[in-house]
């Protein structure tokens, strides 16, 4: 019987079975941020544990909060900086260098194909665009991690989806999550690996696959997955060129981690996406999901674009083309959030900042803050964001605040008419 490919990448990292049903498995990055790791520093120091297993593959980030509003955020901040200062992380990503993690890490190289990765963070399941095991943990894995170097995980079942066709203009990964996390339910994929496969997904960017992988936490997946290929090889190449001799030798070793033909899954599901329209949710909950004609002349207050799931240079490139030479409506305001400095810097040259601020926008430095209400664009109770991030849930960008996801270009276009509308009456 083939194995999948997150049964190939735990068989390469298993370093114990101490029970049945539990691997524990060599950690090839751990990823750190401001909010959930100084709950772990401060339990090890306090166990007099303060040492790390491997300073180079420890990568952290101030990315939530900042720069700090407040002394609580302030102190979080500092408990990570002197940690990375006092262990000697090199990559440590402090105000002025830092972005969002799940753009940032993957921006940097740190993560390859067959890689294992954790992060306090639900949405570290982003990094398996690149054929890696990513995944959310919680408090005492992340502090075992840190200190010992290794996961404990249960064996991955995987949901495999074959997505066939070409999508229409003006839809993108954004509505492709969006419409699986429908299909799936919020619970369908609990404990497993999704697989991203298909036609669809081959003609993907690097970003795009991203924002596909960003979310597969929303419908309770471990890990979202796609196999890396041409496109993944050309997207590390800057910092693995050193380690082939061509592309083609590096697609070569990478191609091993791919699923086997004979691989045993969960389900398979298979869908034709060609006739996919623009989607966007409604509710409380990711899979409460309609298409954005259904769903048009719903009235927003504020337009968000950005955060780990669409703040990358193609996103703000998909929204400048609809917002290019308009002006948003007079009964909203809207705020674009580059993921990183050098996404921000890339914006700047080719005049996307510009056509932002010209249109309206309130353009903010790299953050996450927006994204769960905790700065940089929270919502008063009653207000309604249309919103590029990954979550609606009650209250996500401020008490009482309504939240409806959707890609880039419906964000712009909803800015515009200060509700919700199809891009395409502004796309050529």
């Amino acid at each position: 019987m083939g194995k999948t490919i997150a049964e190939k990448i735990f068989d390469a990292h298993r370093v114990a079975e101490p029970f049945p049903d539990t691997h524990v498995l060599k950690l090839d990055r751990v990823f750190c941020h401001e909010i959930t790791t100084p709950i772990a520093i401060t339990d090890l120091m306090a166990r007099g544990m303060d040492r790390v297993f491997d300073p180079t593959k420890i990568k952290a980030v101030i990315d939530h909060v900042t720069p700090a509003k407040d002394s609580k955020t302030a102190e979080q901040g500092k408990i990570l900086r002197d940690w990375a200062r006092r262990h000697g992380i090199k990559d440590f990503f402090d105000i002025g260098k830092n972005g969002v993690c799940h753009a940032i890490f993957p921006e940097k190289g740190f993560v390859r194909p067959g890689y294992t990765v954790i992060m306090g963070d639900s949405h570290t399941c982003t990094h398996g665009a690149f054929g890696a095991f990513a995944a959310g943990i919680g408090t005492t894995d992340l502090e075992v991690g840190i200190l010992k170097g290794v996961c404990a995980f249960h064996f991955p079942k995987t949901i495999k989806f074959i997505l066939n066709g070409k999508l229409k203009p003006g839809v993108y990964a954004k509505d492709v999550i969006l419409f699986i996390i429908k299909e799936l339910t919020v619970n369908g994929a609990t404990n497993m690996v999704i697989e991203f496969t298909g036609p669809v997904v081959d003609e993907m960017s690097m970003e795009s696959r991203m924002t596909l992988c960003n979310m597969a936490i929303e419908a309770g997946g471990t890990s979202g997955i796609c196999y890396p290929d041409k496109t993944t090889v050309e997207y590390l190449w800057d910092f693995i060129k050193d380690e082939f001799a061509s592309k083609e030798a590096a697609l070569e070793e990478y191609s091993k981690w791919t699923s086997d033909p004979d691989a045993e899954y969960e389900k398979v599901y298979e869908y034709d996406l060609s006739d996919l329209e623009p989607m966007v949710t409604f509710g409380y909950k990711p899979d409460q999901v309609k298409s954005v004609k259904e769903m048009e002349g719903t009235k927003v207050d504020q337009i968000y674009i950005g955060s780990c799931t669409n703040g990358r240079i193609e996103d703000l490139r998909i929204a400048a083309e609809v917002l290019k030479g308009k002006t948003i409506s007079e009964d909203v305001r809207a705020i674009v959030s580059p993921a990183t400095p050098a996404i921000y810097s890339q914006a700047l040259k080719e005049g996307i900042i510009e056509i932002f601020q010209d249109a309206g926008f309130c353009v903010t430095n790299p953050t996450c803050g927006a994204c769960l209400g905790m700065s940089n664009g929270v919502l008063a109770e009653g207000e309604v964001c249309a919103s590029t991030t990954n979550r609606n849930f009650n209250g996500r960008m401020g008490k009482g605040g309504m939240v409806h996801l959707m890609s880039p270009a419906t964000a712009a276009a909803t800015a515009i008419e200060g509700k919700i509308i199809n891009a395409d009456l502004y796309q050529a």
